[in-house]
């Protein structure tokens, strides 16, 4: 079996495939002072809650934290007996290359949306993540990554405006019921909704004009479906499009070492 690990900033994320389907999903906080026995008890424990086996032959990560790159090699090697596949590194061969500047180096969770998306939907792609940042990754008509944007996640902005002004409490994020605020965290929710919604919106309406031509637009991340209901702009929304691609990632290179 196939264990799936998508590291980010805020969550990391373990999912083990089976060859053709997820077995289970499991979420954890990304934390670069977790040690691999301390990962390998908290994978084990919910394994045996979801009563699936724990049977890892193969491992693929994408982490867009160094730090914790380590001690999940650690857990590879020590407890499942194999060397992951890291995403972004020498050894992780991508389907196709990205084409950007000489020297910039592409994050590998946008890497490997790009190569989920472009198996599901073919390409001249737009994929929106919600995540710590929101992020736009445009894909080529071969599937290439050619770049895109990035802009402060939704969480992100509104803890940077607690910070900034005292008087503003933390509000949770939540499609509001009026645009128009009577109180101040009905007034922050339509600010940070409607704000993020006019910004995926505009930013989406640019790329195409710049690419002229039609692009079709892919949603993923945590608060994708919440933005989905004060828009028509998304064709499709996917929790599971990091996953894919991982599955994909892995199968590519597993295949080549077999040529």
């Amino acid at each position: 079996m196939l264990l799936c690990i998508d590291c980010g900033n805020t969550n990391t994320v373990f999912s083990v495939w089976d060859g053709q389907a997820f077995l289970c999903t499991l979420r954890t906080s990304t934390e670069h002072q977790r040690t691999a026995d301390q990962y390998f008890v908290w994978f084990t424990t919910l394994m045996e809650h979801h009563k699936v086996p724990v049977e890892i032959d193969e491992v693929v990560i994408s982490s867009t934290v160094p730090r914790v790159v380590f001690n999940l090699r650690v857990l590879c090697d020590r407890y499942f007996k194999c060397r992951p596949l890291v995403v972004g590194k020498p050894d992780c061969a991508l389907p196709v290359a990205p084409r950007v500047d000489q020297g910039t180096t592409v994050g590998p969770d946008r890497l490997v949306n790009t190569v989920g998306s472009f198996d599901r939907h073919g390409g001249d792609l737009i994929v929106v993540d919600f995540g710590t940042a929101t992020t736009f990754d445009v894909v080529d008509d071969d599937g290439a990554y050619i770049g895109g944007v990035i802009a402060p996640g939704v969480n992100t902005s509104l803890e940077a405006l607690h910070m900034a002004a005292a008087a503003l409490p933390h509000v949770d994020v939540t499609k509001p019921q009026a645009t128009i605020g009577t109180n101040t965290v009905a007034c922050m929710q339509a600010g940070i909704y409607w704000g993020y919604v006019g910004l995926v919106e505009g930013i989406v309406r640019q790329i195409r004009i710049e690419r002229e031509r039609p692009m079709k637009v892919i949603a993923t991340g945590g608060l994708a479906p919440l933005f989905d209901q004060g828009t028509e702009i998304f064709d499709s929304v996917e929790d599971d499009l990091t996953m894919h691609g991982l599955v994909l990632i892995n199968r590519y290179n597993r295949d080549l070492a077999k040529a």
